[in-house]
């Protein structure tokens, strides 16, 4: 079996097994089994860290059930392979060529030397933040809520937001919290530094302990950090303007607040499209602009190697490059004085031209199951589940058995990614040493 098959299949494993957890009576508040679409859909979006429901987790599942999600989120940010590395690692055993190659594949690494070291890192790097974003959200929540309920909830938003996926056991998601500097700033940067990427993070660790320590050595910064986070930090601040510009005048979501919330409000908008699902506005009450602009980000993601979807920061740059030189008129696209490649231009495109075709098709098919709900809102249901989002303007709930049956086909398609999956099915892509002759054809 091909590892682009291991990889997808493992996927539907756990899947199916939080399904069948999520069914059971003691999932469920009430005590009863329950639904098998409910439990079908809440198990897709955890693994699929989309964090879209089409119910309340919060009202609807037990501790059990709420634990269950907690787990799936935790396995399908880590991912398959990590996650089933990790329990090798745990029972002691060694890995042979076909689990190296295996990881190499699903974490992007040009080698299989260090596999374990880097699994650990991960692993370490994941406890480290939700550990820290629990401490921190305990001052929120604790209060209110008590030990308990207070502590359950911190765990449950912080491995929500390091993974991005965006549960919540609120019933207005994080609308109370609005205001609230610390939760903001929590939820914010867990996002943040769990979509990044651990390469980044670990880049950026090396660089803060040379300089605590002082050591007198200049750390070369990869192109993968470089291009990761000056595009993140470009979409965030674009995105906070144009959030802040385009709704302080709606009265039911920016207008209301003062000056403090309506710029917290807005960064938190800018933060949570890439790519996780909480909000703290009433998302289907946001101007058929604002809607769009998130429609935007939710489709761009986070980056590579990070537990975000979308079409990543990466691929956006790589594009926005090949159209500079095309402007320029160079054969050569560059990065920070860094050629690259035409393999990687081609999986670019391959990537973008693969995500817009499925959110084509899926849109269009939930427009014919459901015909009378508003195409921006589809459009925004589908971008939203397809870049593993969770945002919602509130129509998940109550469309169609079919239309929730192609949100979870699209979230699964978003998680393990479109080529990935084509190569799962049509299997691994062969080079071929043919080469064919040249020829000049019209473009644009």
């Amino acid at each position: 079996m091909t590892v682009s098959r291991t990889v997808c299949l493992g996927f539907l494993a756990v899947i199916t097994i939080g399904t069948i957890l999520l069914m059971m009576p003691f999932s469920t508040s009430n005590g009863t089994w329950n639904d098998p679409i409910v439990a079908l859909f809440t198990s897709t979006s955890a693994v699929c860290v989309t964090g879209l429901s089409v119910v309340d987790p919060g009202t609807y599942f037990s501790f059990w059930g709420q634990l269950f999600m907690t787990l799936l989120v935790q396995i399908g940010g880590l991912g398959y392979m990590t996650s089933t590395t990790f329990l090798i690692l745990l029972i002691g055993r060694k890995f042979d060529l076909r689990q190296k190659v295996a990881i190499q594949q699903a974490l992007d690494r040009p080698g299989m030397s260090g596999s374990a070291q880097v699994i650990r890192s991960i692993i370490a790097t994941t406890l480290i933040f939700e550990i820290t974003g629990i401490f921190l959200l305990l001052p929120a929540f604790v209060p209110k809520f008590g030990w308990n309920q207070g502590l359950w909830l911190s765990i449950f938003h912080s491995v929500n937001a390091w993974n991005n996926a965006g549960f919540s056991l609120f019933k207005d998601n994080l609308i109370g919290y609005q205001s609230s500097l610390l939760v903001v700033f929590t939820i914010t940067m867990l996002i943040i530094f769990g979509g990044i990427g651990y390469q980044v993070i670990l880049e950026m660790y090396f660089w803060l302990r040379a300089r605590i320590l002082k050591k007198n050595h200049n750390q070369i910064f990869s192109l993968d950090f470089k291009v990761a986070t000056s595009t993140t930090i470009i979409l965030l601040v674009i995105g906070t303007i144009a959030f802040f510009c385009i709704e302080i005048r709606n009265p039911e979501t920016f207008g209301y607040l003062n000056l403090r919330g309506q710029i917290l409000v807005a960064w938190f908008q800018s933060v949570t499209p890439r790519t996780a699902g909480f909000n703290t506005i009433d998302i289907g009450k946001m101007t058929t602009a604002g809607l769009f602009i998130t429609i935007a980000l939710m489709f761009i993601g986070a980056s590579p190697g990070g537990t975000g979807g979308g079409m990543k920061t990466t691929t956006l740059r790589v594009l926005t490059s090949c159209t500079k030189t095309i402007l320029q008129g160079k054969e050569e696209v560059l990065l920070y004085d860094r050629k690259i490649a035409i393999s990687l231009i081609l999986k670019a495109v391959g990537v973008l031209v693969g995500s817009i075709a499925t959110v084509i098709l899926a849109t269009i098919l939930i427009s014919l199951t459901d015909p009378t709900l508003d195409f921006i809102k589809i459009l925004f249901e589908v971008v939203s589940a397809f870049a593993t989002v969770g945002l919602s303007t509130g129509i998940t709930a109550s469309i169609s058995t079919a239309a929730k049956l192609i949100l979870i086909v699209t979230m699964y398609i978003g998680r393990v990614g479109v080529l990935l999956l084509m190569s799962a099915v049509l299997g691994d892509p062969r080079p071929t040493r043919i080469h064919y002759p040249e020829e000049n054809l019209l473009v644009g």
